[in-house]
Formats: C-alpha cells, structure tokens, sequence
C-alpha cells in the first residue's frame, strides 16, 4: 500500500484519471491495482496493489502520471 500525503490540487476526475493510467502500464512491472481511496480535502491518496516489490509499484507510478508515493508500506491481506 503507498500514501501520497499531499496532492496539489487533487479531484476526483484526477485520481480516477491516474488510476486508468496506472493500470495501462501496470503488467509491464508486475503489479496489479487493486483499490485507492482519497480525500480532495486533504490531498491524500492510498493506493492498495500487488507487486514483486515496493519498487516496482513506484516504477509503474513514475511511469503511468509521475505522481510519486510518499511512503510505501508492506502489508499482508486480513481475513
């Protein structure tokens, strides 16, 4: 999961927007998009995925719109 903790800026239309280009590019670096949430309010997005590692979520991300996480965190799905 990756948090972009502010986004200049952001709308809906912009998230969505970044959302369709990830998933363009996503099977060239292994990974699989599989939700995000947002706040327009306080710019902040989380991005859930499935990927080989951290970095190849960035790669697709630094591919797909250039908008960088800020952080990316290891998690393992609950019951």
């Amino acid at each position: 999961m990756d948090i972009h903790y502010k986004i200049a800026g952001l709308t809906a239309e912009g998230v969505h927007e970044a959302h369709r280009r990830d998933l363009e590019v996503q099977d060239k670096y292994g990974v699989q998009w599989l939700s995000y949430w947002f706040s327009v309010d306080t710019g902040r997005t989380y991005c859930m995925y499935e990927a080989p590692d951290a970095d190849a979520g960035e790669a697709c991300h630094r591919e797909a719109h250039g908008i960088i996480a800020d952080e990316i965190t290891e998690v393992n799905p609950g019951t």
